[in-house]
């Protein structure tokens, strides 16, 4: 008996001591998404990585304390002490959140969440700061709405952005009232812009900063800046290609590969190609673009980063000038004329190319010090070619106006803008007593230039007939006999007339017509900045503090005999407060200015030479909060916005005059993220009574803005069934809604619209399914407008189909 004990004791001891435990668990990001590649260590073990549903497991672990320390690049490194006793088996999970601390001012590694919610923008501070922790309204559209609406270009996704519509087909919005071209490519100025649409394949997100922007980026709109952020490599491998097919014949295609290319997670790649073959619902319409992308992280150590982007794009179609109706006259129906209607010649082109690159370096001298540095060279060329209307309508020997026929000329142009943009600064963060300051002081440079080389060919707008001697005049029917006249009397037209009762599309060749042909001068212009910041933060309370001095030169009559400089400069402060009334909650104020330089022909063809940049001002209150455990956050806005020193044609003098004035105030609501697990949102909604102030003609005083609705907004939703019969499909229901607007023509008013749009996706291992339908009520409507002979119709109901893998 005595034995028997003695073995059994030293059996029981010999588990105490020796046991073997095993320890195992997830980690996950804060939207509950597997964060594969994690690095995990186990004190006095080792280390190991987690698989792609986050999982790591250590086997054979001995009784004793352990230290488990996880990390992964972008996110919070945490570490949980665990005791080991004699257990089988220990489950411990992580959740990590993003760290808006790690990368400093350049975006090098990619946003890995994947949700319609954003958390943090450099745009607006050059600094990683939490959206709640600006002081300003900054609105977006993520890849994954993009994704599950199907757009593929921009404008399909400015309607989930509150504030901002469309004034044409291009690139070309209202931001709060006014009209802004001017736009951002993480953060560095580019031109160009203007023309086609650019696709959304290798864009994260597209942002709007609401408001002037010039106390960052130096001369900016009022209103708000877009800045289109692409997607950057990512830790982790992710591989995808989409195919897609629809109504107008399009045929599209996607590709989005990305991951480390060395063992060590030093060495990220990722590669977005964008393909689109389509024509359009507009007549005679096409869109055919290329676009190549591939990018390089280098992260050699924690202090430095580097990363270098290229973009190429390729564009062949044709430049869609809008609508015409019949006549100019108030009271015309828009619908005189279909909405497929439009004017040109079967063999119109428009050929661009782009090609930029960006190279962005990060590097920590010491935790609280940073340098900051990003150079991108943006190449823009331009072939073109089209029959456009003459904004006037045909005239009979009377001199009557014929609404049904429509004045044409021609334009074509070639030619090529490359812009070069620097941005420096070094950032500082540190305590003065109980004080946090993340300091920043920096330099900026831009230089576009339009090189000597560039000219086209053209017909004038009013010179439209032809005389007897073999000219062009503007049609006098008092002096008839100086003009060529047809059978019935009439004028006849250097260029056909466009019959918009019975169009035709016929070839038109530059040696039928009379034109003139001009060279397209060099341009150059030049912008220095130079600029410091202060973030401070005191327990609840944070301030910003910004000045920038801008010095912006023309080069008028570049590289000629005559040329001259032209300056203009600013002085632009920027002070905003954001207090924390609670965890989930934050109010803000703000004011800031913006500035925009004059044209240096303006300037120099006035008399006494005076005239002042363009100058606005901005008041902002708010509040932005999050619910459902931070994962949808709401963001209010109210705001007043005035700008000045606009010129005017004196109507006695003909000189120009600056005592023009613009107001814009209302307030802005946006909904982005989950409510429940399944359950996805974006929506938004904006006020704005955006009016003129102040102008040479008095009857314009009071008067909205063109292309400046007072009320606008709409949402997408989407749902996924994660169990039951519908497991794994996907639902989503969206709207957009337009109040009525005014053009250029006075007694020209688009009308309102709502927009619905419905779509299914459905996922089987790696393959989705999605099928979209937009404007699924068809409903007519007009996006934007500059008057009665330009004006751009949406689209009616069409459909998308699209098939994806991921692996």
């Amino acid at each position: 008996m005595k034995t028997n004990f003695i073995l059994f004791f030293c059996l029981h001891l010999s588990v105490i001591l020796f046991s073997q435990t095993q320890i195992q668990g997830t980690i996950l990001d804060e939207n509950d998404r597997p964060l594969m590649g994690a690095t995990v260590i186990l004190s006095n073990y080792g280390g190991a990585t987690t698989d792609e549903k986050g999982h790591f497991k250590f086997l054979d672990i001995a009784n004793g304390t352990y230290t488990i320390t996880v990390s992964y690049i972008g996110y919070t490194s945490q570490s949980k002490k665990q005791v080991v006793f004699n257990e089988d088996n220990i489950v411990v999970d992580f959740f990590l959140n993003a760290n808006t601390e790690a990368l400093q001012a350049v975006e090098i590694i990619g946003r890995r969440a994947t949700t319609y919610k954003n958390e943090l923008s450099f745009g607006a501070t050059k600094t990683a700061t939490l959206i709640k922790d600006t002081p300003q309204a900054i609105s977006y559209v993520t890849k994954e709405v993009m994704e599950d609406r199907q757009a593929f270009r921009v404008n399909d996704v400015v309607k989930n952005i509150s504030g901002i519509n469309q004034f044409s087909y291009y690139n070309d919005f209202t931001i709060r009232g006014f009209r802004s071209q001017q736009e951002l490519i993480n953060g560095l100025r580019v031109i160009g812009l203007f023309g086609p649409q650019i696709l959304t394949s290798n864009l994260e997100r597209v942002e709007v900063i609401k408001g002037p922007a010039s106390a960052v980026f130096g001369n900016s709109s009022p209103g708000g800046t877009m800045n289109r952020v692409t997607k950057k490599p990512l830790a982790e491998e992710r591989k995808a290609i989409t195919f897609t097919t629809g109504s107008f014949n399009t045929q599209r295609a996607t590709l989005d590969f990305t991951g480390p290319l060395d063992k060590k997670g030093t060495l990220l790649y990722r590669l977005n190609i964008g393909f689109e073959d389509s024509n359009d619902f507009r007549d005679i319409q096409e869109f055919n673009s290329l676009m190549i992308a591939p990018s390089i992280s280098f992260l050699p150590s924690d202090r430095t980063q580097l990363n270098f982007d290229l973009v190429l794009t390729s564009f062949d179609g044709k430049l869609d000038r809008g609508q015409p109706i019949f006549g100019a006259s108030a009271g015309t129906d828009l619908n005189s004329t279909p909405i497929s209607f439009a004017i040109g010649a079967a063999n119109d082109y428009h050929e661009t190319q782009v090609a930029y690159s960006t190279l962005s370096l990060n590097h920590k001298f010491t935790d609280n010090f940073s340098f900051n540095a990003s150079y991108m060279r943006y190449a823009f060329k331009e072939d073109l070619f089209e029959h456009r209307t003459s904004n006037r309508f045909a005239v009979d020997g009377a001199g009557n106006e014929i609404p049904t026929l429509m004045g044409m000329r021609i334009s074509a142009r070639e030619q090529e803008r490359i812009n070069d943009n620097v941005s420096t600064y070094f950032l500082y963060e540190g305590k003065t007593g109980q004080l946090t300051h993340k300091l920043l002081a920096g330099y900026d440079y831009i230089q576009s230039v339009r090189p000597v080389g560039g000219g086209g060919i053209f017909t004038s707008s009013g010179a439209i007939y032809r005389t007897v001697d073999g000219g062009l005049a503007n049609y006098d029917p008092e002096e008839a006999n100086r003009f060529l006249l047809d059978d019935n009397g009439n004028p006849v037209p250097n260029i056909p007339h466009f019959n918009l009762q019975d169009p035709t599309y016929l070839l038109g060749f530059p040696s039928d017509y009379i034109l003139g042909r001009n060279e397209l001068a060099a341009q150059k212009f030049f912008t220095n900045g130079l600029y410091i910041q202060d973030q401070i933060k005191f327990k609840k309370l944070q301030v910003l503090i910004g000045l920038r001095q801008e010095w912006y030169t023309d080069k008028l009559n570049f590289e000629q005999a005559d040329e001259q400089e032209v300056r203009q400069s600013a002085f632009l402060p920027r002070f905003g407060f954001v207090y924390s009334l609670n965890q989930s909650t934050n109010v803000y104020a703000t004011y800031t200015e913006s500035f925009q330089p004059q044209n240096p022909v303006d300037i120099t063809g006035n008399i006494n030479n005076t005239f002042d940049p363009q100058l606005g001002t901005m008041f902002e209150v708010g509040a932005k909060s999050t619910f459902f455990n931070d994962r949808l956050a709401v963001n209010l806005a109210a705001y007043e916005i005035k700008n000045q020193n606009i010129l005017y044609e004196d109507q006695t003098t003909g000189l120009l005059v600056q005592r023009g004035a613009e107001e814009a105030k209302g307030i802005e609501v946006d909904v982005n993220g989950k409510i429940g697990r399944n359950f996805n949102i974006s929506a938004n909604y904006a006020y704005n009574v955006a009016t003129i102030t102040n102008s040479d003609d008095i009857t314009e005083i009071g008067r909205r803005k063109e292309n400046a609705p007072l009320n606008s907004g709409g949402f997408f939703a989407n749902y996924k069934f994660d169990q039951g019969f519908f497991r794994d499909l996907n639902i989503n229901l969206g709207s957009n809604f337009v109040s009525s607007r005014n053009t250029f023509e006075k007694d020209l008013v688009l009308p309102e619209y709502m927009v619905w749009d419905a779509g299914l996706a459905y996922k089987i291992n790696k393959v989705k399914i999605a099928l979209t339908f937009n404007n699924i009520f068809n409903k007519t409507h007009w996006v934007g407008g500059y008057s009665y002979v330009r004006l751009f119709p949406g689209a009616p109901r069409n459909y998308l189909l699209s098939v994806g893998y991921t692996f």
